[in-house]
């Protein structure tokens, strides 16, 4: 916690910042092994007329362990989705606060049909708690026939992004659109955006497509997986490591030669293994095949982590920097992924996951050369969805915004401070946040979810 919430969140600052009008970041709640509910508060549930995703997402409800409510106005398939939940009929008197909300508005036909996101939310907006999570389910609108419908379901997107800066406190707001036939992938998304282990992700726009149905354990979702983390040394490479490690997965964490000692040392805390190696050794791509075939079998879940800033203006760049950073951080993964297809080293049902960021969105001043190896990331993401899902393989990435690492730290304190403040929860993120959303990407269940980009950066209005 950096030294502003902190200050921010003791009676005194709270109260000081408050009056000059200042920003009070809540400290966000992260994941809590003692907590066994998926979310630990009320969640009211509501659907539309015909919402086609209603008894998906109350499968998930049910099985979560939380306090459940049906907003009584919604209907009848809200009622029947839950039928043990308590009805809630919105009443302005009613002392009832809630954790989550998620609302089926997969039904919404047309533009008209849109009030009933008011009816829902108006009531409840301002009886939402601390770290609150919204979660809208829709329809995608290119997959929608008639042309007033996709525009509905497209409308959805602006209420997510507004509410998601008007929760405060810590929470967030999602939009998950469900395709026709997906309902049964919804699970493994539904549970990561109402568990705290989102906590830095909001204002998000995820497409859950039709895949094999895989279940899980949901206490360790990656047991008996072999993953691999480039990067794996420190920071967010080391944070990844460790929750895939808790999840399950048995890590093989991959950085260069002269980190060597670190390496091992992340790997012995995780109870994983180490390989040094320099990614852009043009062995590198056939060695790491090798290595996870001959002592793994393969591999379950290859996350693309290592990446480098050589930060200069462009009429400044000296070529090898710029070759250096696309070198690293984009063409690399290309010839691991090639590698890892031609030897036939992915396991059934593999995932990989590549590090991106806001700069490869919204570009960064001095940093053209990180920018247009990170927008390569997104770039590679889309284009190979298609051609590894054929293979029974998904590939996403994340776009971490500001998060607290030692290459933030060393950023000059004003800069660094407008990184902070300058997103709806007015903080930087921390390291396991991008690990948790990559290890919801690594989830078997996560089989819906391709070619998807979520930005970890606590809606950022840098690039919004």
């Amino acid at each position: 916690m950096d030294r502003y919430t902190s200050f921010a969140n003791s009676s005194f600052g709270r109260s000081l910042l408050t009056s000059l009008g200042m920003p009070t970041p809540m400290v966000l709640e992260r994941y809590n092994p003692e907590q066994t509910a998926l979310i630990d508060g009320a969640v009211l549930f509501g659907t539309t007329k015909n919402g086609a995703v209603a008894q998906a997402a109350a499968r998930v409800l049910n099985a979560g362990g939380c306090e459940l409510f049906v907003y009584a106005n919604g209907g009848a398939d809200a009622k029947a989705a839950l039928g043990n939940a308590q009805a809630w009929d919105g009443a302005a008197e009613s002392t009832q606060k809630f954790k989550g909300l998620v609302f089926d508005a997969s039904g919404i036909a047309n533009t008209s049909e849109l009030k009933a996101l008011w009816q829902f939310f108006h009531p409840v907006m301002k009886k939402l708690g601390a770290c609150s999570r919204i979660v809208v389910l829709g329809r995608p609108p290119e997959q929608c026939a008639d042309p007033k419908m996709a525009t509905a379901q497209r409308a959805l997107e602006g209420l997510t992004r507004s509410t998601g800066k008007e929760v405060k406190r810590g929470g967030t707001s999602q939009l998950v659109y469900v395709a026709e036939g997906a309902e049964g992938n919804l699970d493994s998304t539904l549970r990561f955006f109402l568990s705290p282990k989102s906590a830095y992700v909001s204002a998000q726009v995820v497409r859950i497509g039709a895949a094999d149905v895989v279940s899980v354990d949901w206490k360790k979702p990656l047991a008996g997986k072999v993953a691999l983390v480039t990067g794996a040394s420190r920071g967010i490479g080391e944070a990844i490591a460790g929750v895939l490690a808790r999840d399950g997965a048995h890590v093989i964490c991959l950085d260069v030669p002269q980190a060597a000692s670190d390496l091992q040392a992340v790997a012995g805390r995780i109870g994983g293994s180490s390989l040094a190696l320099d990614i852009t050794d043009a062995a590198a791509p056939a060695t790491i095949a090798d290595h996870v075939k001959k002592n793994h079998g393969g591999l379950d879940v290859l996350v693309h982590n290592a990446g480098v800033t050589r930060d200069k203006m462009l009429g400044n760049m000296a070529d090898k920097l710029w070759d250096m950073v696309i070198n690293i951080n984009l063409s690399s993964e290309e010839r691991i992924n090639d590698a890892m297809l031609a030897a036939g080293a992915f396991k059934p049902n593999a995932r990989v996951v590549c590090v991106s960021s806001i700069s490869g969105i919204a570009g960064n001043l001095g940093q053209t050369n990180y920018a247009v190896s990170k927008a390569g990331v997104i770039g590679m993401v889309q284009s190979m969805a298609p051609v590894l899902k054929a293979r029974g393989i998904t590939i996403n990435a994340v776009a971490p915004g500001f998060i607290e690492t030692q290459m933030t730290a060393a950023i000059p304190f004003t800069i660094r401070e407008a990184g902070r403040r300058m997103n709806s929860m007015s903080q930087g993120g921390l390291p396991v946040d991008v690990a948790e959303t990559i290890a919801w990407y690594a989830n078997p269940a996560s089989t819906g979810v391709n070619g998807q980009v979520v930005r970890v950066c606590g809606q950022s209005l840098i690039g919004a």
